[in-house]
């Protein structure tokens, strides 16, 4: 193997280049996704202020970006096939980070969500093709652990967001939330270098293989065509669960922050270091799960982690500070759970060569669930003046989220099932 094909640690052991793209893949969602969306809670209260928003505007900013990110769903196969999984992350990153600079400048509640719709469509471009690399790059037993050293860069940003917009805030007065999207928007423009420089879109492309030691998909076995019908019934299973996760999560990072400030009279630094306390135990969620998934099966996975949503949402809306706190750690430790068990699944059901398609699939339901979610409960928290009603709502859903993921076949049993 050439030095140019691999990277080389002090010890002169060779690392595979599958964790070059790895690290570069946790920078593209800390710009796309972590700046690109959850900024928006830590944003909302000084921007809602400035520009006289209710809560149900607020919602619907938060829906605006997700109706972008799923518009970006439908066109992202097409747009990696046509242009590769680089490039078309490159120009996905590149409009998230030019549309929140333009943000900046937003006198009114239209413009905003104008922008910060082209922001959801640039998020969902980015993510879906960086996400299906997954599958190309490790093999079944180590791409649950892949996906979710990835998706640790969303926690990085919330960290980020948690402590840098309430500093700016107190230097800049009511406005500062527009230094705040002129800094992400820079920031995030500087990935999209980055990712145009390290991303591949092939292990081919360095005269490599996959990463990992097991088996193949579900596809590279006798009656593959028989199975990809069952493995598609599976994947729209694993659909109606990342909506059920889509219409929940974002409720919580959308108004857990507004809610403390409203609610739990909470000041807007003491607001941040909370947020900023979840990222911190987010950047463990998802190598922490995804290992799990590897070891224990997708199935077990996602119930545990579910079950756990259910308890923080439902912590979320009791009164006192010690459900507050216990609410924000359960929350914290398993945000990134799901995208991350759902990356691998979607590879393990349908093989690499369908899995940016598959995962673009199941995106669909969780941009619908997202959708809904944040319109919903901006809606119910307006007509009951807090947010206990929209949290209760959110631990019933993932009770219920937990039930469906328990009916999930296995891969192998997928394929028993119709050869049987």
């Amino acid at each position: 193997m050439s030095a140019s094909v691999r990277i080389l640690v002090s010890a002169g052991r060779p690392i595979h280049y599958g964790w070059v793209i790895c690290l570069t893949g946790c920078a593209v969602l800390f710009a796309c996704l972590g700046l690109g969306r959850f900024s928006l809670g830590m944003l909302l209260p000084s921007m809602g202020a400035s520009l006289h928003l209710d809560y149900a505007r607020m919602g619907l900013i938060s829906t605006g970006n997700f109706a972008g990110y799923m518009s970006a769903v439908l066109v992202a196969g097409t747009a990696t096939q046509s242009l590769g999984a680089r490039r078309a992350i490159v120009l996905g990153l590149a409009l998230v980070g030019g549309s929140m600079i333009l943000i900046a400048r937003c006198t009114s509640f239209v413009p905003v969500l104008v922008l910060y719709f082209a922001t959801g469509v640039g998020s969902g471009l980015a993510n879906v093709p960086l996400m299906g690399l997954v599958s190309h790059w490790f093999l079944r037993d180590t791409r649950g652990r892949a996906a979710g050293f990835m998706v640790s860069g969303n926690g990085l940003a919330i960290i980020f967001c948690g402590l840098f917009i309430p500093w700016v805030n107190q230097g800049s007065g009511g406005e500062g939330w527009r230094t705040g999207w002129l800094v992400l928007g820079g920031i995030s423009l500087a990935v999209t270098v980055l990712a145009a420089i390290l991303l591949r879109n092939h292990p081919r492309e360095k005269g490599l293989e996959p990463l990992g030691t097991g088996g193949g998909p579900p596809s590279s076995v006798p009656g593959a065509g028989k199975r990809a019908g069952v493995a598609r019934r599976d994947v729209v299973h694993l659909g109606v669960i990342y909506l059920l996760f889509g219409a929940t999560y974002v409720v919580y990072a959308t108004f857990i922050v507004t809610s403390m400030v409203d609610a739990h009279h909470f000041g807007e630094d003491v607001a941040g270091r909370f947020w900023a306390v979840v990222g911190g135990l987010s950047v463990f969620s998802g190598p922490l799960f995804g290992w799990l998934s590897d070891r224990l099966g997708r199935r077990l996975g996602m119930i545990a982690v579910f079950l756990l949503f259910t308890v923080a949402y439902v912590f979320a809306a009791l009164s006192g500070t010690g459900f507050l706190y216990g609410s924000i750690a359960l929350f914290g430790i398993v945000v990134w759970s799901i995208p991350t068990i759902m990356s691998a699944a979607v590879g393990d059901y349908m093989g690499p060569e369908q899995a940016v398609r598959a995962f673009g699939f199941i995106t669909l339901f969780f941009g619908a669930g997202q959708i809904v979610g944040p319109a919903v409960a901006g809606w119910l928290a307006e007509a009951t003046g807090d947010f206990n009603g929209p949290f209760l709502l959110c631990a019933a859903l993932t009770a219920c989220a937990a039930g469906l993921a328990s009916l999930l076949k296995k891969p192998a049993e997928a394929g028993r099932a119709m050869g049987s």
